[in-house]
Order: C-alpha cells, then structure tokens, then sequence
C-alpha cells in the first residue's frame, strides 16, 4: 500500500450525478453537486426513499456510477487508482449501513475478540480498538448468536471504526443504540474531525441530540438536494414562545424554536445508571 499523504481539498467532490436503478423508470438520484471539505460533520436528512442510502452507497464505492463524477479525496472511487492508493492503516472511506446485522456470519458462534483480530485489533489497532470497545461497552468474551441487535450494532460500530478513516458514511447505523452509546459515539467522532484530516457524512432520522453536532445539514426530497446549509452560521434556536411557526426563515437564517425533548432526561438517567458521565 501506498503511504499517501497528500489530500484533496476536498473529502468529497460530486458533479452532475444522476443514478437510476437497473429496471426503473424514474431517477434515484437527478443532478446532484456536492462539495464536503475536510474536517466537517454533515447531517443527511430526507424521509424513506429521498435518495440518502442510495448516494451514501455510490461515494462508497458500493454502486456503479454511470452518470456523472465522484471524487472522494480527488479520486474516483471506482477506479483502481483509489484501490491503489489507500494510506497504510488508514481507509479512504468506511460506509457502515444496517445490512451488516443480517449476514450469515453475524449470527454464527463466533467470538467478537475473534472477529476483531481477523481485522487486525490486536496487532494493528489495540489502543484504538479499546477506546472504541469501552465507549461502546462491548464484551471481548460475547458470541455472536447470543446478542441482541443492538450489541451486535456495538460489534458492528467497533469492527468498522477500527481502522482509521478519512470518510465515514454512516447510514442508520445508530439505530439499534441506546442513548448513551449514541451520545459517546458522537462525541468521539466530533473529536475525531477535530484532531485529524476526516469528515463523516450521517445519515439519520434520529435528530434528539445532535444539536452540538453538525456543522452541515443537507435535505433531499426525490433524488435532489434541495437545502444546504451551514448549520453553524445559518441555524439559530430561540426560546421564544410567540406561537408562531417553530421553523422560520429571516433572510439566510433559519430559526428554530426550542423544543421539548425527553432525551435529556432519558441521557441523565442511563447515565446514573451506569455510574458515568460522557
């Protein structure tokens, strides 16, 4: 592997994409352009069918693009140039979706320590590998058959992150968490695109939470972007209660009313439970 230490300027480069699936008559993903720089946290938010699986899955790799261009770290992603010029114990991109709790491996009687190690946990990544294991409350000793969903996502969320990445796309992969593993993974990534060059594009429609998190929002609705913000320069919340609507828009801002939320509560409580802060 080739030791690459120069960067793009950008994590992520789209131009002119449309993607349309082998059968259908109607576009995925029509016209979409899209410039993610490094050292940023993107929220990715649209209802079921929107296109956010479906593009996450092309800067993966993981889908043909036909139409258009993807450039992840100034390379596409379906070349054997970008096969070919992966950092040593680094990944240019790691996509993690909700398929992996499905795989028939997954539910065999298999050992996590022993799926860590087929990845390199004990010889490559042991510190990393215990920073993640501990915020995700993993159990070196657990079997695969015998866990929940969500233990298996812990299993899932450590295996992925092991190896270091310069993008990650998460895609639902936080659904399965309980509220004190979800805040524990979030912080650690925030400080992950602090301290180093990466970037995490998120997927979600589990919002509570996340107010301290991105620094980017991007709406789709049909295949299309259709909003971009800055979430930190063009998002405000007030406290108001003028019974008024609970987004508005004054110019470039958009103002959102606090609201309500048990997450707070819900956090403290798991929290006291497990005699820890974040």
């Amino acid at each position: 592997m080739k030791n690459n230490t120069t960067s793009s300027k950008f994590a992520v480069e789209v131009n002119d994409l449309n993607y349309q699936f082998s059968g259908s008559t109607q576009e995925a993903l029509h016209d979409i352009k899209l410039q993610i720089p490094w050292n940023s946290r993107t929220l990715l938010i649209g209802s079921n069918g929107a296109g956010k699986s479906t593009l996450l899955k092309l800067l993966a790799g993981k889908q043909l693009c036909l139409t258009g261009e993807i450039f992840i770290n100034g390379i596409n992603p379906f070349s054997s140039q970008y096969r070919n010029e992966q950092e040593f114990g680094m990944n240019t991109s790691t996509y993690l979706g909700t398929e992996w709790c499905h795989m028939e491996i997954i539910n065999r009687d298999i050992g996590v320590l022993e799926l860590l190690d087929s990845i390199g946990y004990t010889r490559f990544f042991k510190q990393r590998g215990d920073e993640l294991i501990k915020i995700l409350e993993v159990d070196l000793e657990w079997r695969m058959h015998k866990l929940s969903d969500g233990q298996k996502r812990r299993v899932q969320l450590v295996m992925g992150l092991l190896k270091p990445f310069k993008l990650l796309l998460l895609d639902e992969v936080t659904v399965d968490l309980d509220v004190v593993a979800r805040s524990k993974l979030l912080k650690f990534l925030k400080l992950e695109t602090e301290i180093r060059e990466c970037s995490v594009i998120y997927a979600t429609h589990i919002f509570d939470g996340l107010n301290e998190w991105p620094l980017r929002l991007i709406h789709m609705s049909k295949g299309s972007i259709v909003q971009d913000v800055d979430y930190k320069k063009n998002v405000v919340f007030r406290n108001d209660k003028s019974g008024g609507d609970i987004v508005s828009t004054n110019g470039s801002v958009i103002e959102v009313e606090m609201c309500k939320s048990l997450h707070p509560l819900a956090l403290k409580w798991l929290l006291k439970d497990q005699n820890t802060d974040l």
